[in-house]
């Protein structure tokens, strides 16, 4: 059980000031000046507290358009590079999507947002059971696992979206063919210096779709568990 005086700590981490309301309005402005368009999503940006998702130390950092560390060798994405994957992506209203990669939860949480029965894979242990805290005290219910993302999660599929927030040497077979016919996946891949985001539609059996969208910097998606 908590002490008083860590119960207070605690509810003062979670709190959602003003102050913060209005730094995410200026960051909403910020991503929207470059380019995103998805008014969904600009929304969910605006509403979903990014500096509970992060290390009380980076709070100030919180609403910068920027990525910081979560642990683990591990980082909380920039917005923009969140509002760009989650555009791409498409997602409507029960969707059911497959996260690779639930890091810190933040992208799991706009995900939700926009209404989505989102399916979330980490292999970090103790990310896994950060994000599963926090979103559960603010009140989001995705699938989590913790597992190796590249195999995806075949018995629950397949799935309306697949999106990889890590950088992939390849796109993992096994994630497209849980994908379904019509469904988007969003991954980038290449190399541990950089990525291409690579948006990938199903339009048959053996018959995918890919197109190019710029490049980026992720850590790198790796194999197996990290207990």
């Amino acid at each position: 059980m908590l002490k008083k005086y860590q119960i207070c700590i605690y509810r003062i981490y979670m709190n959602d000031s003003f102050q913060h309301k209005g730094l995410r309005k200026k960051l909403v402005e910020i991503i929207r000046g470059k380019g995103i368009r998805d008014e969904r999503i600009l929304q969910a940006i605006g509403s979903i507290p990014r500096h509970l998702f992060m290390d009380s130390s980076f709070i100030r950092f919180s609403y910068k358009d920027q990525a910081f560390p979560i642990g683990e060798g591990q980082t909380i994405s920039q917005p923009y590079t969140v509002a760009f994957q989650t555009e791409l992506l498409d997602v409507r209203t029960r969707h059911k999507v497959l996260e690779i990669g639930t890091g810190s939860g933040y992208q799991t949480a706009v995900l939700l947002d926009l209404g989505a029965s989102v399916y979330t894979i980490e292999r970090q242990r103790k990310l896994f059971l950060n994000a599963q805290a926090i979103l559960g005290e603010l009140g989001y219910k995705p699938h989590f696992f913790y597992g190796d993302g590249y195999q995806g999660k075949e018995t629950y599929g397949p799935f309306d979206r697949i999106l990889v927030t890590a950088g992939a040497e390849g796109v993992p077979q096994a994630l497209l063919q849980q994908l379904k016919t019509g469904g988007i996946m969003v991954v980038p891949v290449g190399s541990k210096h950089g990525q291409e985001m690579i948006r990938i539609i199903r339009r048959g059996d053996d018959d995918f779709e890919r197109t190019k969208h710029g490049y980026f910097a992720f850590v790198p998606l790796l194999k197996g568990t990290n207990e």
